[in-house]
């Protein structure tokens, strides 16, 4: 299942205008400096924190993969913040939010309409509401139902809806979610 929440990181990394620390040891260094020591790192990552230590000191080089990809998006989340706000403000102000998204939509309509779920691939440009809507919703610690919740209502709105010129009334339900790529 895709995470709306990594989904919307990694489309703010697409604004960075310094590439990420690579090595293990740089990241981290990096989230130790962030979080001003090797315990909360150890207690974010999960691991212990002379583990932490090790790879600070360059002992250990090579983690395993889950902590590997734990260590990227944490480092990821946490890069850059002020580039990302802009280009976050500048979303919601006038940019708006690209959708590009294979996953199943149904819809609940009038009886005896053909509006079985299907999958869908869809690309829809949203308005900067719905991308301020979503960035308020993540600050505040939405769950992903409540992220999906708020991209259903906006594809619904321009895409099946076409902004109230079709289907009023139509209630668009966005389920098992293939792939999921947001641009802002």
């Amino acid at each position: 299942m895709v995470d709306i929440g990594d989904t919307l990181d990694e489309a703010a990394a697409e604004h960075f205008t310094r590439p990420l620390p690579k090595s293990a040891q740089a990241q981290m260094r990096f989230l130790v400096r962030q979080l001003k020591g090797t315990r909360p790192v150890a207690e974010l990552l999960g691991i212990s924190q002379r583990t932490v230590e090790r790879y600070v000191k360059g002992q250990l080089k090579r983690p395993r993969r889950d902590l590997a990809d734990r260590l990227t998006a944490e480092t990821r989340r946490r890069w850059q913040p002020r580039v990302r706000d802009r280009a976050r403000q500048q979303a919601a102000a006038t940019g708006g939010i690209f959708v590009s998204t294979r996953a199943r939509f149904g819809f609940t309509a009038a009886p005896g309409t053909t509006d079985d779920p299907r999958v869908r691939h869809i690309n829809q440009a949203l308005p900067p509401e719905y991308a301020a809507r979503l960035f308020a919703a993540q600050d505040a610690g939405a769950t992903e139902r409540q992220l999906r919740d708020i991209l259903a209502e906006g594809l619904g709105e321009l895409y099946f809806r076409d902004a109230g010129r079709r289907a009023r009334g139509l209630a668009v339900e966005f389920t098992d979610i293939e792939q999921l790529e947001l641009g802002f």
